[in-house]
């Protein structure tokens, strides 16, 4: 559950228009942003769907067993046990962390940590925050004389896009790297309330918008363009208030010329809505006062 770590509810949004693009926790955002006294819009953005084929994850699990791999690394902790799944089809599940056990294992963030503690499954290398492929590297450079990445077997378990900077970071350093996509993000089945969200972005009828990932800013303007409403988005967009939940987040605002006003301190939901609920109207005056 998402919990209210920080803030005064009593300051909050103040009734201002609060949007997230939230699919599976959208109840959990609305909830969240009424309790800081904003108005709620959640628009689903994405959903998430199991490869068509899972040969890639299949392919991996022959290697793992094979001795073919001295290092995984775990990006998230749905791929994580998604993951585990697909193996699980071919190989006993003990089996597959047995072989885990075995080798080096590296996590970016605390949800895939937390899965690999459940299972019993040392992690040498963990991200500290903000959890970014980054602090990834920083951490293997870290512990480059216990393990050298130079000539090392890399499977890295992806998560919806392909984390390329990550990649090209490992075989910079010399490492021979396997990516290993789980899943993918689509479209939601309906896409009613996105197009209806951006028709209310395009009229600035909304004041705030909090993006928790960056596929959903990838599917907004994919929609955008669809309804031929791209342009007008974004102008609508300079005028609102845009949180980013962290780093990642916000790079990939950045590639499409969105600029995240501001990201809380912690890359959790709670935090977000909360530090959002108390920055949110004197960000939102200045920028209107901006753009006359």
């Amino acid at each position: 559950m998402m919990s209210m770590e920080t803030g005064n509810l009593s300051k909050g949004f103040a009734g201002l228009r609060v949007l997230s693009l939230e699919s599976r926790r959208g109840p959990e955002m609305a909830k969240l942003i009424a309790a800081y006294g904003g108005q709620a819009t959640v628009a689903p953005s994405m959903r998430e769907v199991p490869l068509e084929s899972n040969t890639e994850a299949l392919a991996f699990a022959r290697t793992l067993f094979a001795g073919g791999f001295d290092m995984v690394i775990f990006l998230t902790g749905v791929g994580t046990r998604a993951l585990a799944k697909v193996v699980d089809t071919a190989h006993p599940l003990e089996s597959y962390l047995a072989e885990l056990r075995k080798i080096t294992i590296a996590a970016r963030g605390p949800k895939p940590l937390a899965v690999l503690r459940e299972w019993n499954v040392p992690v040498a290398v963990t991200a500290p925050e903000p959890n970014t492929w980054r602090e990834l590297l920083r951490a293997l450079d870290e512990k480059a004389e216990a393990f050298s990445l130079k000539g090392c077997r890399v499977a890295v378990q992806e998560y919806g896009v392909s984390s390329k900077e990550l990649i090209a970071g490992l075989s910079e350093r010399g490492a021979r790297v396997t990516a290993v996509p789980v899943y993918e993000w689509a479209l939601p089945a309906d896409t009613g309330p996105l197009r209806s969200a951006i028709a209310a972005i395009s009229r600035n009828e909304l004041d705030v918008i909090l993006f928790t990932t960056g596929t959903q800013a990838d599917h907004l303007l994919q929609i955008a363009a669809e309804m031929k409403e791209e342009n007008s988005l974004r102008r609508a967009l300079s005028r609102m208030v845009i949180f980013s939940i962290g780093p990642t987040t916000s790079e990939r605002l950045r590639e499409h010329g969105i600029a995240p006003d501001m990201e809380p301190t912690h890359a959790k939901m709670g935090y977000l809505v909360s530090e959002a609920s108390q920055r949110s109207a004197e960000i939102l005056l200045r920028k209107r006062l901006a753009a006359g």
